[in-house]
């Protein structure tokens, strides 16, 4: 057996094919890297649209009665008053305020015996641990937890145009739908799902349906000249727009605070992990996610040492040449003392120090 077949594949996986993807392994899965080419695909997104198989990502469905508030407890954000049709954007903590996971939770309302329903999209390489960590802590609140990974596909559309393509196959007016919303919808006599909602900086939805659905888009999103985008186009544009990435920018050392992620946080609600969150929210942390431009070409990759006057104060935890600002961007952890915007910084590249300055967030910002 080769390697590549004891991969996972998504139910687009021969379509990328058709496609002539260039595959990757990607959390155990067998993954687009690119099709055309990492700088049109990146720009398709950036100047009108593109699409990425995301049906790696974890699709967990949750019901129960107060769901809002149960899984409240798992978060630093305070869900209880999120409206039907919305979402938000948060992390699973550990009891020491690490992050376990980003995740987006999607409330669907409240049926006739009130219970409650919602959507929780996590990432493909911690849908595991994730489901232990729900499991565990939710089931015996009486939340029922549904796993439909493995049955649903995703599909991101992003970029400015997404919205003309996919208007003309639903009857709602999808340039009216605000971020961060969702419904439920039919296409080809299936159920489809559809949230504005994306991981690029631009504007754009995911669609999660079946398989049969997904490929049917697949194609109807093809004739209308919509680039398939790979993982490669991903990262820059998550980059570009100072995304974290699960796994290099946080992990579960790394607390909301730390990462940037001061936002989510509401102290006014009970959580996992507050008391040390309130403390460093009230006395600082030692460490801090910065953004920082080299000066030059030379790309400051994951791993890279950060230096002030010849002492090492930080790592790089991401880093590209950015296609659309053509500067060499990263993300990095440094030394609170040195996290200022503006701060001069030395990045070491297999021996040798190249200098860049810490900027603010994000890189890039759509118009």
């Amino acid at each position: 057996m080769t390697q590549s077949s004891k991969l996972l594949r998504t139910p687009l996986y021969s379509l990328s094919h058709e496609c002539k993807a260039k595959f990757t392994d990607f959390a155990g899965w067998e993954m687009a890297l690119q099709y055309s080419g990492l700088k049109k695909e990146h720009q398709a997104v950036r100047e009108s649209v593109g699409m990425f198989d995301i049906s790696h990502m974890g699709k967990f469905f949750l019901e129960g009665k107060q769901l809002r508030e149960k899984f409240t407890y798992l978060v630093p954000t305070d869900l209880k008053n999120l409206e039907a049709g919305k979402a938000q954007y948060t992390v699973l903590l550990n009891h020491h305020g690490g992050i376990i996971d980003d995740i987006i939770f999607y409330y669907q309302g409240t049926n006739e015996l009130e219970i409650e329903s919602a959507v929780l999209i996590v990432n493909a390489a911690t849908k595991d641990k994730d489901w232990q960590w729900l499991t565990k802590n939710l089931t015996a609140k009486d939340v029922t937890l549904t796993d439909k990974s493995s049955e649903l596909a995703l599909i991101a559309l992003q970029g400015k145009n997404g919205v003309k393509i996919l208007n003309h196959l639903i009857n709602e007016d999808l340039s009216q739908f605000p971020s961060f919303s969702h419904l439920d919808t039919i296409l080809y006599e299936e159920p489809v799902f559809i949230a504005r909602t994306g991981y690029t900086g631009e504007d754009g939805f995911e669609i999660m349906t079946t398989p049969n659905v997904a490929q049917k888009l697949w194609y109807y999103f093809l004739d209308n000249g919509v680039i398939p985008c790979g993982l490669g186009a991903r990262d820059t544009l998550r980059l570009e727009a100072a995304m974290c990435l699960y796994g290099q920018d946080m992990n579960e050392e790394i607390t909301p605070i730390e990462a940037g992620l001061g936002w989510l946080i509401n102290l006014d609600h009970d959580f996992i992990g507050k008391d040390i969150i309130a403390q460093q929210k009230q006395e600082g942390v030692k460490k801090k996610l910065v953004a920082l431009v080299m000066e030059g070409k030379y790309i400051a990759r994951h791993g890279y040492p950060i230096l002030v006057n010849g002492e090492v104060i930080g790592e790089i935890t991401s880093g590209t040449l950015s296609p659309t600002l053509e500067d060499a961007i990263a993300l990095g952890y440094v030394s609170s003392n040195y996290s200022k915007i503006g701060q001069k910084l030395e990045i070491e590249i297999r021996g040798k120090l190249y200098p860049a300055k810490i900027v603010k967030k994000p890189f890039y910002k759509r118009s």
